[in-house]
This record gives structure tokens, sequence and C-alpha cells, in this order.
């Protein structure tokens, strides 16, 4: 219970990033820099089994994995859960109470239809409402987050994704959250549009903004998603094209040593 009712505090006041790790290790090495709560990616997810984003993953797939991660660290976790897995609102609500089940301390529905597009506007807020009552039921905090990924897919625009939020803080919403937005002046309409908590993702037009920028903004969380994977990633690219394409370990000069790394998963781990 404290881990949870600590990660519904955080959501109460200030501004706080919520990083998104793939591994145990990954997990420990962000609460060893200083991390208060983690979610899961379900694209970074995703990557690790070798698939690509976007219904790439399984709900118990995705599920089990949240459960490594909550073993990985004392911290609190929040799951990445797509469209909830389902496409009926019972469905969405099942995936909330196996989320709590499982020990999460909340987790984020999406708007969107695996196979492309959105859920129409009545029955997206249909899932959220289903979704909040089962996240109730567990009685104790978990922090439901909603999402209007429609502005970032290009299925609708800001004002369509605007009025969703708003009917999904009318629904019971403890979190708000509408990805990518075109522009710092689109999140600003998003911010002064609802008074729930509203989380940020830095991706796209908000990567050039601070922490301290986005806190003044009014965003309560900042969602690093799987931009910390695909660094990952695009490291594993540049080091092997400077090995198997030009013949040089130079890129290899970057590597953290490994004692250093040992204490970093090491100090990661208290509390655990």
């Amino acid at each position: 219970m404290t881990r949870h009712q600590r990660f519904a505090d955080l959501h109460a006041s200030g501004c706080f990033v919520i990083p998104n790790p793939w591994d145990a290790g990954s997990a420990r090495m962000m609460a060893a820099a200083g991390a208060v709560a983690l979610a899961t990616s379900s694209a970074a997810h995703a990557f690790t089994l070798g698939r690509a984003d976007m219904g790439g993953v399984s709900r118990d797939e995705a599920l089990a994995h949240a459960q490594m991660l909550l073993g990985a660290t004392a911290l609190p976790v929040s799951g990445d859960f797509e469209d909830g897995f389902a496409a009926d609102p019972d469905g969405v609500a099942e995936t909330v109470r196996l989320a709590g089940e499982v020990g999460l301390s909340g987790c984020s529905i999406e708007d969107t239809v695996m196979s492309g597009g959105s859920h129409d506007f009545a029955a997206a807020v249909e899932r959220i409402r289903a979704a909040v009552a089962a996240a109730r039921a567990l009685r104790r905090p978990f922090v439901l987050c909603a999402r209007a990924d429609g502005v970032m897919n290009g299925v609708y625009d800001l004002a369509e994704g605007i009025r969703r939020l708003q009917a999904f803080q009318a629904a019971g919403a403890d979190l708000l959250y509408l990805p990518v937005p075109p522009d710092r002046a689109g999140l600003a309409q998003v911010l002064a549009a609802v008074t729930a908590p509203v989380n940020a993702l830095a991706a796209g037009p908000l990567k050039a903004l601070t922490v301290a920028e986005l806190a003044a903004m009014g965003v309560r969380r900042i969602s690093l998603g799987s931009q910390v994977a695909r660094v990952t990633h695009a490291a594993i690219r540049d080091c092997m094209a400077g090995i198997l394409g030009e013949g040089s370990f130079a890129t290899l000069q970057a590597a953290a040593p490994g004692d250093e790394i040992d204490s970093l998963l090491r100090r990661g781990a208290v509390g655990v």
C-alpha cells in the first residue's frame, strides 16, 4: 500500500519524470539515477522481443513484464497497456483488474484501435469509464491514465483530442495524456482545457523543452516513453556500423566501466 500511495501522491502536486525501463537492469539503473517511479513502455518491451511496436505484445506478456519490473526495484510502476488489450469496455476493465492483481500502481489506456484508427468518441469514453470503475474496485490507490492518441497518430485534430480528454476527466480518469501535441502552444491548450493532472511525453516538439519549463507550464508528469530505449538501440546501430562496417572499435570507447554499472545496479536494487 505504501508503494501505491506514494505513486498517487506524486500526482497530487509538483512535476516528476517517470522513466520507462525495458528490463531489470535498465530499471535499476534508472532507480539509481534518482527515479521516483517507473513505467513500462510497450514499444521498448516489444523491441526486447524482436518485435515491432503497436500490438507487438500480448496482455499476458505485458503483465509478466510489468511484474518482473516490479521485482527489480522498490519503486512504484505503472503499465503502458496500449488499447487495454481489448475492444470492449469489459475487456479493458479486466485488464485494469489484472494490472492491480500483479501489483501495479497505475496504468494507461489509449483510445487507439490497434488495427488502425481510433475508437469513436462514445466508445472511447465508455472504455475509460469501465477502466475507472475497475480501478476503484481495487480499493487502494491506482492511477488510471486516459490517453487520447489520435493527434499523434494523425487520426483527429487537437480540438477533438481535447474534447476526448475533457470527457475522460468527466468519466473519472486520474491522469490525462495527449502524446505529441503539435507544439508548445498545443500543450498549453491541453493544460488550459482540463483540471485533472496532465502527463506530457518527452518526444516530438516537446523534447526541446526542459523539465523546469514543462513544470512551469503545469505538467504534472513527464514520460520518456521508448526514447531511452531508442537511444540504446541507436548506440547498438552505431557501434555495429563502426565495427562491422568500418572495422574500427572506436565507438567502444564510450562504454561505461563494468564496476560502475555493477555499483549502479546494486544501488538501484536497494529496498527490494
